[in-house]
């Protein structure tokens, strides 16, 4: 297998078929805007901290260098690209300005990793990272998000996991920080490192991932992100955006179209039918309760009226009585099925199970109903 990447992890994670068709079956999505812009600012941040000795680019420099790596790709028209291209200007002055004044040259910039995790390669870039004062790692992540980073958001990140394991294996130091550089605000999110308990967890999804990908395994999850770039191969999808040429009698001469719209309606009288059903059955129940009655007659049926009982048992009287007699562990907790199986256990002291039998109590009661024909009656 070839190695994964965080990346190809994550698309697996939200819908396994569309990672198959980009991954294996070399599909290429749509150019998007949003990856073009930050793809750009990363493409500025590793300009400004790769550098052999200080000081960094001057901001004209690296605005400069913005003009010229600049990806058009993506964005619906001249207007929107030109007032990304402005916001980015304005992103990478305000960077400037706040790294300039406490310019350190990183440990790394944009330094690619390839780990082995029990045979199954990772690999990735690290966009950078930084030597702490206590002589251990910090790794720092630029993203282009909308949002700023919660703490929320820093605990679950699986990216800055899978960079920690990679970080530790390559420079042999501890990881100590891990930080979401949000460059829309230039805001650094950061949180500790993982523990190992956390590091041992992202090891194991490595492998499931890779294991699940190895076998074969590749359903459509369907998620708030879908359709994607690929509906025609999507079960989800594909009779939307391409109709099979023969499908107008799916049922009783009806198209599809007809079929999906005829059962909606269907089900609409259904619930209806149902709220119906409800009303009339309590106005029935009443009056029966009301009459002291347990069976009302109309035309053609009759309808029974009785309270049904449901029995149960309580908890802690059942657990005082098995505790002593070394047989609760035989039900654990209230698990009535077990209850009624020890009940009727003929290896369970005689007197014990007579105990156990009076403990049952009504825990609730609920009124039915039964319907009969008259002429069955008759």
């Amino acid at each position: 297998m070839r190695p994964l990447s965080y990346t190809q992890i994550s698309l697996y994670q939200s819908c396994p078929l569309c990672y198959k068709l980009q991954y294996i079956d070399g599909l290429k999505p749509r150019d998007k805007w949003y990856f073009s812009f930050g793809s750009t600012l990363h493409l500025c941040a590793q300009y400004f901290f790769k550098v052999r000795v200080p000081p960094p680019p001057s901001l004209e420099e690296l605005l400069l260098f913005y003009e010229r790596n600049w990806i058009s790709e993506g964005y619906e028209s001249a207007e929107e690209e030109a007032k990304y291209k402005t916001y980015g200007r304005e992103m990478l002055s305000k960077f400037w300005g706040i790294h300039r004044a406490d310019f350190r040259i990183p440990v790394a910039v944009e330094r690619i990793f390839y780990i082995d995790i029990e045979g199954v390669k990772l690999r990735g870039y690290l966009d950078r990272v930084d030597k702490l004062d206590s002589g251990g790692l910090s790794i720092v992540d630029y993203k282009t998000n909308q949002e700023l980073f919660t703490q929320d958001d820093l605990a679950k990140n699986l990216q800055l996991t899978l960079y920690q394991l990679a970080a530790e294996q390559t420079w042999h130091l501890p990881v100590e920080r891990l930080t979401l550089y949000h460059l829309r605000s230039n805001t650094p999110c950061s949180c500790a490192a993982r523990d190992e308990t956390r590091l041992d967890e992202a090891r194991h999804l490595v492998l499931e991932v890779a294991k699940n990908i190895a076998d074969g395994k590749f359903p459509a999850i369907e998620s708030q992100y879908c359709p994607c770039d690929f509906p025609e191969h999507c079960p989800y999808y594909r009779q939307k955006i391409a109709p099979l040429e023969e499908e107008t009698d799916i049922l009783r001469g009806m198209a599809v179209d007809e079929a999906v719209e005829h059962y909606v309606s269907l089900q609409g009288q259904i619930k209806e039918l149902e709220s119906q059903l409800e009303e009339i059955k309590q106005v029935i129940i009443d009056f029966c309760q009301a009459e002291g009655l347990n069976r009302v007659y109309g035309r053609e049926h009759a309808i029974t009226y009785r309270l049904v009982d449901k029995t149960g048992f309580s908890e802690g009287e059942v657990r005082a009585l098995l505790e002593p007699e070394g047989l609760w562990h035989r039900v654990l907790s209230l698990d009535q099925s077990q209850l009624k199986q020890l009940i009727t256990d003929e290896a369970v002291a005689k007197d014990i199970r007579h105990k156990l039998e009076a403990l049952r109590q009504v825990i609730s009661s609920s009124p039915r109903l039964w319907v009969r024909r008259l002429i069955e009656e008759e």
